[in-house]
């Protein structure tokens, strides 16, 4: 299975609000005296709409492990597989990208974990309002996940099939973890080397 590079339109969470925007302007077109096949069925859909934002609000709302974005608020019950790093005199690593956003959680996940620690992979995580997919990457530092950002493109145009595929059975990978730079500037280095035996061995 391959991992989809972006949400299904309905899943993106702005859609239910542009919908019902468009219909309230078309209010501004469909006055009461018009006929009834015209204005009936946008009462209905504005009516709709709202059932769907409340719908959306809800489901938001509700503790999901991982939640929609792919943060995991515990690590409690979920099946985690460990990518045991390959034997290597040269270690190698796939950066985490978007740490600069995440520099609050990283020092975090340091003070509790310490420099060498592991994350968890997440497919299918995404940025706030985004519509691309990512594989997030959750810092396990101290027992608590922390949001510190996703793999880069290439890694995931790499990898994230595997981990799709895992996923879609309940199960998520982990991976050695090496908090680099100091002073709140922090970068996250993955081991993936153990990637590949987990690839092996689902073939």
């Amino acid at each position: 299975m391959t991992l989809p590079r972006s949400k299904p339109l309905l899943l993106w969470e702005p859609f239910p609000y542009l919908v019902l925007i468009v219909l309230l302007i078309a209010t501004g077109f469909v006055r009461p005296s018009s006929p009834p096949w015209l204005l009936w069925p946008l009462m209905a859909l504005i009516a709709a709409s709202l059932a769907w934002i409340v719908v959306a609000v809800a489901l938001e709302r509700r503790r999901r492990n991982p939640d929609q974005w792919g943060d995991f608020n515990s690590l409690d019950g979920v099946e985690l597989i460990d990518a045991q790093p390959a034997e290597r005199s040269v270690r190698a690593v796939a950066p985490v990208a978007d740490t600069e956003r995440h520099r609050r959680a990283i020092d975090l996940a340091r003070l509790n974990g310490g420099p060498e620690q592991q994350a968890v992979l997440v497919p299918r995580a995404s940025r706030w309002l985004s519509m691309r997919y990512r594989v997030g990457v959750q810092l396990t530092g101290g027992g608590q996940p922390r949001h510190a950002g996703f793999l880069r493109a290439d890694a995931q145009e790499r990898w994230g099939t595997l981990l799709d595929g895992l996923r879609t059975r309940g199960a998520y990978v982990r991976v050695p973890a090496f908090i680099t730079g100091t002073d709140g500037r922090f970068g996250v280095e993955l081991d993936v080397s153990g990637l590949e035996a987990l690839e092996r061995g689902q073939d």
